[in-house]
């Protein structure tokens, strides 16, 4: 019964996840003062609305954009928001959880899943989705990336369920020195504009791919990748992180 209660649940909140990145396109061209705006509102509404469990989710989702921009601060912070939120949703503890093992809390991290282990010993989404995942970013943070791969293969049965899976695979095949591997990995998401939507790993995809093809010393195709990732960028906030480190690895390449 706890299985198929938590699947439905998980399902509804993943749609919502979805309805709420549908309308913050934005946040994939890297605007993300606009997006955080947006998602300020989209809390309020929620909060007045007494739906504390939207609410929360939007913090997740932010708390993942954050992480995945580089501003880890922000990306605990948003975490943080939602855990209060929310303490006992497993989705909520579980986006948390990444977020905090790709931002560099390991403790907290590695607390809540073995939280989730011990609570949701049946639950598909948590055991074969999730822990997976979490567990690999616990593993990169260790800089065992090999570690990482095998981790995800966890998970690879749930890979339909988002882009978020193959985006994971490609970040450990990237750190384990695989670039072909990881090049697959990431076009797996850009070849599936269906899945992608508006989601921001469909972005953040292809500055990637030029990461791993100039791993593999292809730098025609790396400069073609990050030619591509800077032209759906050409907006964006110039303190981002991640587009400042794509900036100055894309010199290197002229």
């Amino acid at each position: 019964m706890n299985k198929q209660h938590g699947s439905t649940q998980s399902r509804q909140k993943f749609s919502f996840a979805c309805w709420h990145s549908k309308r913050i396109p934005k946040h994939t061209g890297g605007i993300c003062n606009w997006a955080r705006e947006f998602t300020r509102r989209a809390v309020d509404a929620a909060a007045r609305a007494n739906n504390a469990g939207n609410a929360a989710l939007l913090h997740a989702n932010a708390a993942w954009r954050e992480a995945a921009f580089g501003n880890l601060l922000e990306a605990k912070k948003q975490a943080t928001a939602a855990l209060g939120l929310a303490p006992e949703s497993e989705d909520v503890q579980s986006s948390a959880a990444e977020v905090f093992a790709r931002s560099g809390d390991i403790d907290r991290a590695q607390k809540i899943a073995q939280d989730l282990a011990k609570r949701f010993p049946q639950h598909t989404i948590i055991q074969r989705y999730w822990l997976p995942r979490i567990h690999a970013q616990l593993a990169r943070a260790a800089e065992k990336p090999a570690e990482a791969v095998e981790q995800l293969r966890g998970a690879e049965p749930m890979e339909a369920r988002s882009c978020n899976y193959s985006y994971d695979r490609g970040e450990a095949y990237l750190d384990a020195g695989q670039g072909n591997a990881a090049v697959a990995a990431f076009q797996q998401i850009l070849d599936h504009p269906g899945l992608v939507r508006n989601c921001l790993p469909g972005a953040l995809a292809r500055l990637q791919i030029g990461r791993a093809y100039a791993l593999q010393g292809d730098t025609a195709k790396a400069r073609a990748a990050y030619q591509d990732f800077l032209t759906l960028w050409k907006d964006a906030d110039p303190d981002i992180p991640i587009l400042k480190e794509a900036k100055t690895e894309y010199a290197k390449l002229q």
